[in-house]
C-alpha cells in the first residue's frame, strides 16, 4: 500500500475551496478523506452535524486538547474550531489523501506535525473578482465584505508559505490542477517504493 497524503487547503474566504475540493473528493471517493471540524459553537440552519462540523461542548474540547487528541485548534469570537487528529492518523494509514479545510495559522501548525504534509493555497483571479463573489453570495452586510477582503489580502501574503498554488477562475481548471498536484505527490519515489519493491522482486 502506498503511503497516505495530508493536504492541508486554504484559501481567502469566498476563492470557492469549499466547492473545488467537493468536487476533487467526487473524482477520488474512497481513495480520500475530507476531516471534519470539530467546534463549540451551536449549529446552525441548513448545517448537519459531521458533515459541517462535529458540535461538541467546550469542556469535551478541551479534553481532547487536554489528551493531544486535536491536529490544530483556534478560536474565532467564544466558540473553538479544530481539526481531531484520530481520523486523520487512521485515514492516513489506510494510504487515504487526507484533505484539511483549514486558515493559514492552523496550516502552519499542522505543518509542524506532519512536515510531510503538502499544503495547498487557493486564490481569486483578482482581489475586484473575489469582490464581486462575495457581494453575489448576499449573505454579509458591506462592512463586512470589506472585512472580509481586508484579511484576504493578509492571507495572501503568507501563500508563499505553501507548496503550491491554484487559481480557482474556472472551476473545472482548478479541479484539474489540485488533481494534477495530488497524482504527482503520489508518484513520488517516497510514495512508490512498495510498488517498486514488488516490481524488483518479480523481476
Amino acid at each position: 500500500m502506498n503511503n497516505g497524503l495530508l493536504v492541508v487547503v486554504s484559501a481567502p474566504s469566498g476563492c470557492g475551496k469549499d466547492t473545488v475540493i467537493s468536487k476533487v473528493m467526487d473524482i477520488m471517493k474512497d481513495d480520500a478523506f475530507l476531516s471534519v471540524s470539530m467546534t463549540t459553537r451551536e449549529i446552525r440552519a441548513g448545517e448537519k452535524a459531521g458533515v459541517n462540523y462535529h458540535y461538541i461542548s467546550a469542556e469535551e474540547f478541551n479534553k481532547n486538547i487536554e489528551k493531544g487528541e486535536m491536529l490544530e485548534y483556534a478560536r474565532y469570537g467564544d466558540s473553538l474550531y479544530g481539526t481531531p487528529l484520530t481520523p486523520v492518523r487512521k485515514n492516513l494509514d489506510e494510504g487515504k489523501t487526507v484533505f484539511l479545510i483549514i486558515e493559514v495559522n492552523g496550516g502552519e501548525n499542522v505543518k509542524k506535525m506532519f512536515p510531510e504534509s503538502k499544503k495547498i493555497f487557493i486564490i481569486p483571479p483578482s482581489l475586484e473578482e473575489l469582490e464581486r463573489r462575495l457581494r453575489n453570495r448576499a449573505t454579509d452586510s458591506d462592512e463586512a465584505i470589506k472585512a472580509r477582503l481586508r484579511i484576504a489580502e493578509t492571507e495572501l501574503q503568507r501563500a508563499y508559505e505553501y507548496d503550491y498554488i491554484v487559481e480557482n477562475n474556472i472551476l473545472d481548471d482548478a479541479v484539474n490542477d489540485v488533481m494534477a498536484i495530488i497524482r504527482a505527490e503520489q508518484l513520488k519515489i517516497k510514495n512508490m517504493q512498495n510498488k517498486l519493491r514488488e516490481v524488483i522482486n518479480n523481476a
